[in-house]
This record gives structure tokens, C-alpha cells and sequence, in this order.
């Protein structure tokens, strides 16, 4: 069975948060929380993990992963950024976007989009996801926990936990998730492209 962390969705406890930077510094997925929905995460170079995230939901190779990064300063040792590119970013990290940026070497290529060599990229803004980056010191490779065959993702740890209970290392239970997912715009063209609506505000990208 996984672990199971009840951890404060404000002041989260160290000692947990801890504890869950150390299953995946040993190549474990959890279930955290990321400001939008509760997503699946493993450390960046995991590839065994990577691969449970794509078994778990379901995905197909030219899925964009997303990483989850402390800041800035992350985002820019991970992706190539122009001038229109980091002004975006710093105007609206952290908060509910994802961004698709051209990915650097520094990045595994079993996570990068196949063809383009992107990468989605993501300051979530939740007091336990920051936590849980501070603490690992490098970004999380993530996915929004959205089963196959469902329409929203899952918002109730205690389900879960049924659910997920035998698939993941641990659930990291800090309230109800959201239904909405970030919204997501492509910057890796000469343009701004929203490709997918969500709890951010796409209207800022469109003018």
C-alpha cells in the first residue's frame, strides 16, 4: 500500500514533507496537489516512474509532461527563453498556467515531446507543491491525475487512496482538489498559442 500524508494545505509540516522528498528521491510517483487539480509527480530523471505515470494515465508517447519548477530561475537552467517568452513568465508564474517551452539538454528526452522537443513548464502556486520543490531542489516531472476513460480528474484524496492505493508510493492529502485543470500556452512559437483552457485566465494571451 502507498503512504498516505495528511499534510496542511497552508503551513505544511516539514517532517512530511520531508518524508515524501524522500520516496522520490528513491524513484517513487506520488499524488500531490498543485494549486489547480491533485496531479502525479516523480523526480525528473526517473525513468521507471516516468512510465508509471504514462501506465497510469493511459498516455501516448508525444504526451507533453509537464515540470513543475520553484521559479524562474529553474525554468530558464530547463527551457530556451527569449525576451517576449520570460516577460510572460515572470507576469504570470507562480498561478495556474503551463507553459510549452523549447526544452535544453538539461531535460530527458523521455519526457520531452517527441517531435518538437518541448516541454510544458509550471510554477504551481500551492504551499505544499512549493514545499515539496524547495525541499527536492529540482523540478518535478508531473501530469494532471486524470484517469482514462474519466471526464474530470479525481478531487478526493480519500478515493484516491482507494483507488491509487496499490499504483503510486504515496497520497499527499491536503483538502479537496479542483476539477479545473492550468491553462496552457504554447510559447515555443513566434506567437503565443492558448491549447488549453483552464483555471488561468487565456484572454491575456490573446490580444
Amino acid at each position: 500500500m502507498s503512504q498516505y500524508f495528511e499534510i496542511h494545505p497552508h503551513t505544511p509540516q516539514p517532517r512530511l514533507i520531508r518524508r515524501a522528498v524522500e520516496i522520490l528521491r528513491s524513484g517513487g510517483v506520488i499524488v500531490y496537489p498543485t494549486g489547480t487539480t491533485y496531479a502525479l509527480g516523480c523526480a525528473m530523471g526517473e525513468k521507471v516512474a516516468v512510465d508509471r505515470i504514462r501506465q497510469l494515465r493511459g498516455l501516448e508517447a508525444r504526451h507533453h509532461f509537464t515540470l513543475a519548477c520553484r521559479d524562474l530561475s529553474d525554468i530558464g537552467s530547463y527551457t530556451r527563453l527569449d525576451n517576449t517568452a520570460f516577460r510572460l513568465l515572470k507576469a504570470h508564474v507562480p498561478g495556474p498556467y503551463t507553459f510549452v517551452l523549447r526544452a535544453t539538454a538539461e531535460v530527458p528526452r523521455r519526457v520531452q515531446h517527441t517531435r518538437h522537443k518541448t516541454i510544458g513548464i509550471r510554477v504551481p502556486d500551492h504551499p505544499v507543491a512549493r514545499a515539496l520543490l524547495e525541499a527536492l531542489g529540482e523540478p518535478l516531472t508531473t501530469s494532471t491525475l486524470l484517469l482514462p476513460g474519466e471526464r474530470d480528474p479525481m478531487t478526493d484524496p480519500v478515493d484516491m487512496r482507494e483507488r491509487l492505493g496499490r499504483q503510486v508510493a504515496a497520497i499527499i492529502d491536503a483538502g479537496p482538489g479542483g476539477l479545473e485543470p492550468s491553462t496552457v500556452v504554447d510559447l515555443s512559437g513566434e506567437r503565443p498559442e492558448v491549447i488549453r483552457r483552464g483555471a488561468g485566465d487565456a484572454h491575456v494571451f490573446e490580444d
